[in-house]
């Protein structure tokens, strides 16, 4: 009897256990169905709290913390995002998801850790290509952020001379303003999220379009236009003139999704000492399906046009930035793509036009940018836009910067931003705050890129240079203190030997310490052998450059030994690295630098080579025993101790 009762517990013990497992896994199902649907409708927040408790119920599955981390980084929990996508890299390594280092890399961008995210966007072009990615372009994508990551630290160090004056909360508030405009240097028209005589916190907010009287340099009390223009149930917003003030347009917009819209353009006369009911643009300006919003008035060509942004179909990508020329009638001519220059495949929008130098402002997220939309200026010569022009720091950060414009006088510019600093409800840089800064009256324009100054703060910024070395090379067992060999020789011999690394170091290890110990060398490889050798090469590109435009350089150039072997003999080991370094840049293109070096009757020498003292590493705990090959010479640490840097480049006498 009682083994009966032992075994009906038993049974209703493994029943409850496999209702309350088929329940989780019931759960889970549901929460991941719903963290789906939250994402294909863009929202973002609900999708992060799905996917937050998906991972509560599961740590240890990689696709729950990568979905996560991509929820919270769409959501602006970027501290969020850098945990989970971290956590997905050291179990990962970029094998299943690879795009965990790109969005390391953006995630660093928004830090202004231009070094750092340019290390993970290198991570990411260097792993093996996925097909699906390569075809939709993710790795062209990293090209261009390894190259602006490069841009924007010179951006950093050379940063324009403004003063960025957040403006208070007679007109920021905790929600979104955007779109800042002045009407005749008197009245600020703008846009914005609030409403204030909301009293069901779950009703919608709608933008809508506010005023406020400029006293000088205060704001009066702001007042919101009439049922004209902001109509119930419309999201309106993005004021413009015309030359006169006897045009107003506006754009009403419909959500598609939680993050997505439909714009329409309206257009409103000034008559009778009042703004007419807008009327919307006849097509070809809107088009069914189609969003035509932030529009602004300028010239092409000498011909008075109306530019806008719309994903229509014959752009390049993304929102475009597209004008018509405004005719004889008043009417509007068929939209004229601003050409590729300008637009990219991703959003170009916000356009702007300054009359003065016949410059057209932009925002995008596709030139090279400190982070998410940067400010951008094109000149446009007859009806050819040239290539855009980065606006510089402090007027870009490392978050959203659009809707920059002047006001008539010249003498303010204003622009919308979620940098630090800008005011939120319940999480950082989740809205746009209007900015502003003074512009002085003998202020010139803003010139076209200086590329000389760019390249030789390039080659600054690459040192300090580091290069890796196999052990005891070049030129094993010798005492000699030169070497035939060039620094590329002893790359390519030690990336030959890279399966070797990975053997030797797993060896003997369990199945998970095997691929800790394959990540490691994995990783020293391509971060620190292949990416010095990257380096090296575009040290070279740039130094040519620089050369050729007459600047004087000074290389200066040092190795190390480790303190674990004979002294003497790494000292003449690390003077042998240096040689081979020497020997690779004076043999760059068939020994093109060397007329820089050596002087002639009609030619200065301009370029120097210097080698300090070898330095000693500190003490290590890397393995000194020639029989411990596993340690002493196939270990990561072992291998990040042999190597030579350039710690300098100086320029001029």
């Amino acid at each position: 009897m009682k083994k009966r009762i032992g075994i009906v517990c038993l049974s209703i013990t493994f029943l409850i256990l496999f209702l309350v497992s088929n329940s989780q896994a019931q759960s889970m199902k549901t929460l991941l169905l719903k963290a789906e649907t939250a994402m294909a409708d863009k929202d973002y927040e609900g999708a992060a709290l799905y996917y937050k408790s998906c991972v509560i119920r599961d740590s240890l599955q990689v696709m729950l913390l990568y979905n996560y981390a991509n929820a919270s980084r769409l959501n602006y929990d970027f501290d969020i995002a850098w945990y989970y996508f971290n956590k997905v890299q050291l179990r990962d390594n970029g094998k299943r998801y690879p795009l965990t280092y790109y969005w390391m890399g953006q995630l660093l961008k928004t830090r202004s850790n231009y070094r750092e995210a340019k290390k993970y966007f290198i991570k990411f072009g260097s792993r093996k290509k996925n097909k699906q990615l390569e075809k939709e372009g993710w790795y062209e994508k990293a090209k261009k952020e390894i190259e602006a990551c490069d841009l924007d630290l010179y951006l950093l160090n050379n940063a324009v001379t403004v003063t960025l004056n957040h403006l208070d909360t007679t007109i920021n508030s905790k929600v979104s303003e955007y779109a800042a405009v002045e009407k005749d240097s008197s009245q600020l028209f703008f846009s914005s999220l609030r409403d204030k005589k909301k009293k069901d916190v779950n009703a919608i907010n709608y933008n809508k379009i506010y005023t406020s009287r400029l006293k000088g340099d205060k704001f009066g009390r702001i007042k919101e236009l009439d049922t004209n223009f902001n109509s119930n149930g419309w999201h309106t917003a993005n004021t413009c003139f015309n030359a006169d003030n006897s045009k107003m347009i506006i754009s009403k917009c419909q959500a598609k999704n939680a993050a997505d819209y439909t714009c329409e353009l309206y257009e409103s006369t000034y008559a009778i000492n009042h703004w007419l009911r807008p009327q919307k643009l006849p097509e070809p300006i809107n088009l069914n399906g189609v969003s035509v919003t932030q529009p602004c008035f300028g010239k092409v060509d000498s011909n008075v046009v109306l530019f806008f942004s719309s994903n229509r179909e014959g752009g390049q990508g993304g929102m475009d930035i597209w004008y018509s020329v405004v005719l004889k009638d008043g009417n509007y001519g068929p939209p004229i793509n601003c050409g590729k220059a300008l637009n990219s495949n991703e959003d170009d929008i916000c356009p702007w036009y300054e009359p003065q130098t016949a410059y057209l402002y932009f925002s995008s997220t596709y030139h090279k940018g400190l982070g998410g939309f940067d400010i951008f200026f094109s000149p446009i010569r007859r009806d050819t836009f040239l290539a855009p022009t980065n606006l510089g720091f402090p007027i870009n950060s490392s978050f959203n910067d659009i809707y920059y414009n002047k006001n008539k006088s010249g003498n303010r510019a204003y622009l919308s931003s979620n940098r630090k600093g800008s005011f939120f409800e319940s999480k950082h840089n989740c809205c746009n705050d209007i900015y502003r800064y003074d512009i002085l009256p003998d202020a010139p324009p803003p010139k076209p890129f200086d590329s000389l100054a760019f390249a030789k703060s390039q080659l600054v910024l690459l040192a300090p240079l580091t290069l890796f070395f196999h052990n005891d090379e070049p030129d094993a067992k010798t005492t000699a203190t030169l070497t035939e060999k060039n620094y590329e020789k002893t790359y390519l011999d030690y990336m030959v030997l890279k399966p070797k690394y990975l053997d030797e170091f797993s060896k003997g290890r369990s199945a998970d310490d095997k691929d800790y110990a394959l990540n490691k060398i994995e990783n020293f490889f391509s971060d620190s052998v292949e990416a010095g050798m990257r380096d090296l090469e575009k040290f070279a590109q740039l130094l040519e450059y620089v050369l050729r435009k007459g600047e004087r350089v000074s290389v200066t150039m040092k190795g190390y030994c480790s303190p674990l072997a004979s002294t003497d003999y790494n000292i003449n080991l690390a003077k042998r690295r240096l040689s081979s370094l020497r020997n690779y840049l004076t043999t760059y293109k068939n020994g093109l630098l060397v007329n820089y070096i050596h002087p002639t009757a009609n030619k200065p020498s301009n370029l120097f080579f210097k080698d300090v003292d070898i330095g000693e590493l500190s003490a290590s705990k890397v393995s000194d025993d020639v029989r411990d090959t596993k340690n002493s010479v196939y270990s990561p640490y072992a291998a990040g101790e042999r190597k030579i840097q350039i710690i300098a480049v100086g320029f001029g006498e």
